[in-house]
């Protein structure tokens, strides 16, 4: 086994991502010195059991940025620092008690949202999606569909109007992909929700926004200090928008590829609906959206997978690679039969909210329902093996699906 550091970067994570991972714990075990730009130091767990050990352990492995021992050698335009950044005021870098009581305020707010509206919710902007294609016998399955859904709906639940919606659609999206208008994306999301929270301090309603407010005020009338400011929510809500949107278009672009690719799930392509669940579960153990995560950072000095691991050391939860761990699937090939034991949604303290998993599920689900329905014959424009992955370490995501049909008339049409 070499010591030698591996960069996390290249275009293997794109197209062999699953032999490359083998590689890398063969070579390596379970724990794999990485290099990032630069060639600043960390460790890619690759481990189940040893994912399972640092997610479970947050005040060992810690979601505190400050403690990264690299931090006096990284220059202010290091090309990594939207991805592993200093400390913010956000959920995503709040440890301890006070993170236990925002996760329960964001948790609280989420459980909620009635299933059965949600689903009306994603079955109305489905179709209104498919409406502005379906007459054209072609379409891009990412660009033109799973990219726009989530949002759509997350911006309804959370309170906006439906004239809204278009605009956050295209300031999340340019935030997400970096384009030359993300900054602007990222300040149009945060004044927008600052202006909903404004506006429901006044006028409260039945969404996220208006449960949030209304924990945080009983918190600040306890006296007891755990109460959060305005920017504190302004930046978990943009956080949950930004987290509730990405892996959830990126799991349905990853589940209609392997329907329209995998003779496993043909049914589903014919009237099937039990294939569409087996679907997304294989999809979240074999090219599951978020393939690499960061991070944790060790307190102390420790062991992990026979390494040595330093305090302030950088650990990069690898979770596509523990969810291919020849220890918990012997068998790769087999469906998991609906085993939702993989790490696709974390682990721990800081894992993805049970709430927020079930909203992702019902938005992905309805939205390859919806194309299933309304396009039966859809079918692959392009061979299997050209379709382009996102060239990134840390997504599995298409960013694009072209398929064909036979056009048809627009829902309202088709009823009149």
């Amino acid at each position: 086994m070499t010591s030698a550091s591996v960069p996390l970067s290249g275009p293997r994570f794109q197209t062999e991502p699953a032999e490359l991972y083998r590689e890398l714990r063969r070579d390596h075990g379970a724990v794999v010195p990485v290099s990032l730009d630069g060639d600043i130091p960390a460790w890619l767990v690759l481990g189940y059991r040893e994912l399972h050990q640092v997610t479970g352990d947050p005040v060992l492995f810690s979601r505190d940025p400050d403690l990264w021992n690299q931090w006096p050698g990284i220059p202010d335009d290091w090309p990594m620092l939207p991805v592993i950044g200093r400390k913010q005021s956000s959920i995503l870098y709040t440890v301890g008690e006070r993170h236990r009581v925002r996760a329960a305020m964001i948790s609280d707010a989420l459980e909620a949202v009635d299933p059965f509206e949600l689903r009306g919710h994603a079955e109305k902007f489905a179709d209104e999606l498919i409406d502005a294609v379906s007459g054209k016998g072609e379409a891009d399955l990412i660009g033109d569909y799973a990219a726009l859904l989530p949002v759509r709906v997350l911006a309804t639940l959370y309170g906006f109007t439906d004239e809204q919606g278009p605009g956050l659609v295209t300031a999340l999206n340019d935030m997400l992909n970096r384009t030359a208008d993300a900054l602007a994306g990222k300040q149009h999301l945060a004044a927008s929700m600052g202006q909903l929270l404004a506006d429901r301090k006044v006028t409260p309603g039945n969404d996220v926004v208006s449960r949030m407010l209304a924990t945080a005020l009983a918190l600040e009338a306890e006296g007891s200090g755990s109460g959060f400011t305005d920017e504190e929510i302004v930046q978990d809500l943009v956080v949950m928008f930004a987290a509730g949107h990405q892996p959830t278009a990126d799991w349905m672009g990853n589940s209609l590829r392997l329907m329209l690719t995998d003779d496993r799930f043909a049914a589903s392509l014919f009237g099937g609906r039990n294939s569409v669940a087996e679907a997304m579960n294989e999809v979240l153990w074999e090219a599951t959206p978020s393939q690499n995560l960061v991070g944790r950072w060790a307190s102390r000095d420790t062991q992990l997978g026979g390494r040595r691991i330093r305090t302030g050391d950088l650990l990069i939860l690898g979770l596509q690679g523990a969810n291919s761990d020849p220890q918990v699937r012997t068998d790769g090939s087999a469906l998991t039969g609906g085993n939702s034991a993989h790490f696709s949604f974390g682990h721990g303290a800081h894992r993805c909210p049970f709430p927020a998993q079930e909203i992702a599920e019902i938005i992905a689900r309805t939205g390859i329902e919806v194309v299933l329905d309304r396009l039966p014959d859809i079918d692959l424009a392009v061979p299997a093996e050209s379709l382009p992955w996102r060239p990134s370490p840390w997504l599995r995501s298409l960013t694009e699906l072209p398929v064909h049909f036979a056009p048809t008339p627009p829902l309202e049409a088709t009823s009149a």
